[in-house]
């Protein structure tokens, strides 16, 4: 049966367009895993990141302040309030005392004393206010508010977290060890979103694709062992087969009889045992082993 070595490619793509600013590899390069392939431009990116983290500290920031109370000069300016009203407080309350010795003697009339009475009323409700005030300037500030910050806080740490993902894409590094088998973009060039620039044939990335007779189609099951035989190859060299196509295909000519029957072929697909000497596209012959 004839087939050829058939290569699964990893094709390593930015899932963002950009420049191609470096290429770290060239074709035929061995790279490990972790090893830097290329970087895109990346200036918009590193902009955004800093935009981000600009925005996560002033959500910070704003957390933070709202669990604090107001500052000392703050609260000092409502203690000097607090003692004016405290002092326009006693005035008033004194000259109230003095007025109403008058009013009960009948030199001053009760609308006087009524003015006074509001008077007192007044600077004794200022007095509540400030004290309120100051009770209030030095907690923090409401639970819902303090939630609602912390909540702003953590979404500007997940689009920091965004950003910096967004950034470090812009440049691609191996997944594991492989051969740096094409480079499909050069420096300068102008890369598409989710286009490969450099594909990646990783070990024991060959699969070896033949096709079955119809007529032997009952002989290639999955996981029957076949023996490989190719020009330059070394000896006994075997597989073993993983797949076989449900789908059949005719060799040429196309036009199917029943005197075309013996044209019937199915593709099937072995993994190699040492695909060390096989290269992609390599042709080779291959045969159904014997049973022990």
């Amino acid at each position: 049966m004839s087939g050829y070595a058939e290569a699964e490619l990893v094709f390593v793509a930015p899932p963002t367009a950009g420049l191609l600013q470096t290429l770290a590899v060239q074709r035929g390069d061995r790279v490990g895993t972790g090893q830097l392939l290329y970087k895109l431009e990346a200036d918009a990116q590193t902009l955004a990141r800093d935009a981000a983290a600009a925005r996560q500290e002033r959500a910070e920031a704003q957390a933070q302040n709202l669990r604090k109370g107001k500052r000392p000069a703050e609260l000092q300016a409502i203690d000097q309030q607090l003692a004016q009203a405290r002092a326009a407080q006693a005035v008033s309350q004194a000259a109230l005392q003095r007025q109403q010795q008058l009013v009960a003697q009948g030199f001053v009339s009760a609308l006087r004393l009524d003015e006074l009475v509001a008077a007192r009323d007044r600077d004794a409700a200022r007095v509540q206010e400030l004290q309120a005030q100051r009770v209030l300037a030095s907690e923090a500030a409401r639970s819902d508010e303090i939630a609602a910050a912390a909540a702003e806080a953590r979404a500007g740490s997940a689009d920091l977290a965004l950003a910096a993902w967004r950034e470090g894409q812009m440049q691609r590094t191996a997944p594991a060890e492989a051969l740096v088998y094409d480079v499909l973009y050069r420096v300068g060039e102008w890369v598409p979103a989710g286009a490969p620039v450099v594909s990646l044939l990783p070990p024991g990335a060959l699969k070896l694709r033949f096709f079955v007779p119809e007529a032997m189609l009952a002989q290639a099951v999955v996981g029957r062992e076949v023996t490989v035989s190719c020009d330059g190859c070394a000896a006994g060299l075997r597989a073993r087969i993983r797949y076989v196509s449900p789908q059949a295909e005719f060799t040429p000519p196309v036009i199917y009889s029943n005197d075309s029957r013996s044209k019937l072929v199915f593709m099937a697909e072995a993994e190699p045992a040492a695909a060390a000497d096989l290269k992609p596209g390599q042709p080779v012959d291959v045969r159904f082993a014997k049973a022990p």
